[in-house]
């Protein structure tokens, strides 16, 4: 069953339930998809119907951040709760450790050799971690593992710069 297909069975479902919540942040998830399609003139692929639902967790993640930051407590767990919902459409999240695993992948097998390779390891990594891991904290990963290595060839290069830096 493709994921269109079980969020429309399901807004039934949660219609039939009296589950307004769920069936409402169904229903916006199945909009905001259907205007994609509508702008792409044609059907999702289930890859593109997970974008749709990665992005409407960010949009949420988003507002919980400025909600808490507004003393909201209200809309924190309105948010939190669709959140909850739409997560339970998303595929399984990687650990730090398969996370970690992949970018140490992405980097040898890109080449990538210092932080101006960023676009290059996450052109590799964005298809393999999406809707599994948070962009940004993948980011922030690949960014620190390539000034790491940056960091230890420069070292390196250098050995007098590399002695100096360790005392």
């Amino acid at each position: 069953m493709s994921l269109h297909d079980r969020i429309h069975a399901d807004i039934a479902v949660a219609m039939r339930g009296g589950d307004t919540l769920r069936r409402d942040v169904l229903r916006m998830v199945s909009s905001a998809a259907y205007n994609v399609e509508k702008q792409q003139g044609r059907p999702l692929t289930d890859d593109e119907y997970l974008a749709v639902l990665t992005r409407e967790v960010k949009t949420r993640r988003e507002s919980v951040d400025a909600f808490r930051a507004g003393g909201r407590d209200d809309l924190v767990a309105k948010e939190s709760a669709e959140i909850a919902i739409l997560s339970e459409y998303l595929p399984e999240p990687l650990s730090e450790t398969e996370l970690q695993g992949l970018v140490d992948e992405a980097i040898r097998t890109t080449g990538a050799a210092s932080a101006r390779d960023l676009g290059k390891v996450m052109g590799w990594l964005s298809p393999r971690t999406r809707g599994r891991a948070d962009g940004r904290h993948v980011s922030e990963l690949v960014a620190a593992a390539l000034a790491r290595i940056d960091l230890a060839s420069h070292d390196a290069a250098d050995p007098a710069a590399a002695h100096a830096s360790s005392g």
